[in-house]
C-alpha cells in the first residue's frame, strides 16, 4: 500500500505541473507590435484558440475556449487521501455489537483515485464523465482481535497478543459519474470547481494485515462479508488541482451478518487533480 500511495503522489505532482504548464500557456501576454488590428482563429472545433493584436495597446491576447465534445482515454486524476468514519445507524459511536470494531481515528483513512474517463463537455462550465479506479478503507483495530475468514457471519476471535498493527481493510472497484461546474479561468488559469453525483463499488478484495512481535507481519485475504455492491455519493470541491471531498455509501458496509445491519462508511479528506 505504501508503494502504491508514493506511485500515486508521484503522479498528482507531476500531472499539477503539466496543468500548470498548460494553464501558464493559455495565459494573457505582450508583444510589441506596429501593424492594425486583426484576428486569427485557428484550431479543431474541440479546442479553438484565437489571437487579437491591437494597435492602440500593441498588446497580443491570447483567448482558451473548448466547444462541446467527447473525450476518453487513460488519466491519473481525482487521488483521494483523508479519514475514515463508521456510521452506526446514524450515530459515530458504535453499538454493543460493533465495539470489537472500535478504531483508532486518526490511523482509520480512505485512498482512491481514478485511471479512465470517458466523459462529455457541454460548455467550458459544465461537464459530466464516467470514470473507473480504485478505492481502499483501511481500519485500524484498538482491540487486540483477529477477524476469521470463511466464516458464515462476521466472526472475531480475542488474542492474547499485543498488536503493533492490526488493520482491518477493504478494497474496491470505484466508478463514479460525475457532474462536474466549473468557474471561468482567472487570470492565473485555474478554476473553481464543484462536483457531485453517484459512486458504485465494486469490492475486490477484504485483508487483516497484523504485525506483533510474537508472529511478525501476518496477511490474511477474504471476503470477509464486506458488502459485493455498494453505492453512495460523492461531492468535491475545489480550486485549481486540489481540494475537500466527501463519500458516503447508503447500504451497509456488511452482507449476510446481521449483528452489523445499519453500519455504514463516510469518508472525507484532501483530494488532488480534478
Amino acid at each position: 500500500m505504501k508503494r502504491i500511495l508514493f506511485t500515486a503522489l508521484v503522479c498528482a505532482a507531476a500531472s499539477g505541473a503539466f496543468a500548470q504548464s498548460k494553464a501558464d500557456s493559455t495565459k494573457t501576454t505582450s508583444d510589441s507590435t506596429q501593424k492594425k488590428g486583426f484576428k486569427i482563429s485557428f484550431g479543431h472545433n474541440e479546442d479553438r484558440k484565437e489571437f487579437s493584436i491591437n494597435r492602440h495597446r500593441d498588446t497580443t491576447i491570447h483567448q482558451h475556449s473548448k466547444a462541446p465534445g467527447f473525450s476518453f482515454g487513460l488519466t491519473f486524476a481525482r487521488f483521494d487521501i483523508g479519514l475514515a468514519t463508521l456510521v452506526d445507524n446514524g450515530s459515530f459511536t458504535l453499538s454493543p455489537n460493533n465495539q470489537f470494531l472500535r478504531y483508532r481515528s486518526w490511523k482509520t483513512s480512505n485512498v482512491g483515485f481514478d485511471v479512465f474517463q470517458f466523459g462529455y463537455r457541454f460548455t467550458s462550465g459544465f461537464k459530466i464523465y464516467l470514470s473507473g479506479g480504485f478505492d481502499w478503507t483501511h481500519i485500524r483495530l484498538r482491540d487486540n482481535i483477529t477477524i476469521l475468514p470463511n466464516e458464515p457471519v462476521l466472526t472475531y476471535r480475542q488474542d492474547n497478543i499485543d498488536y503493533e498493527k492490526n488493520r482491518f481493510s477493504s478494497s474496491y472497484l470505484r466508478i463514479p459519474l460525475s457532474f462536474d461546474f466549473r468557474s471561468k479561468e482567472d487570470s492565473r488559469g485555474k478554476r473553481f470547481h464543484f462536483v457531485a453525483g453517484p459512486d458504485i463499488g465494486l469490492l475486490l478484495n477484504g485483508r487483516v494485515k497484523q504485525i506483533s512481535e510474537e508472529n511478525g507481519k501476518q496477511k490474511f485475504n477474504d471476503d470477509y462479508h464486506f458488502t459485493k455492491l455498494r453505492y453512495g455519493a460523492f461531492a468535491r470541491i475545489g480550486y485549481g488541482g486540489a481540494g475537500l471531498f466527501a463519500k458516503y455509501y447508503f447500504n451497509d458496509m456488511f452482507e449476510n451478518s446481521p449483528a452489523q445491519k445499519g453500519l455504514k462508511n463516510f469518508s472525507f479528506g484532501f483530494m488532488f487533480g480534478f
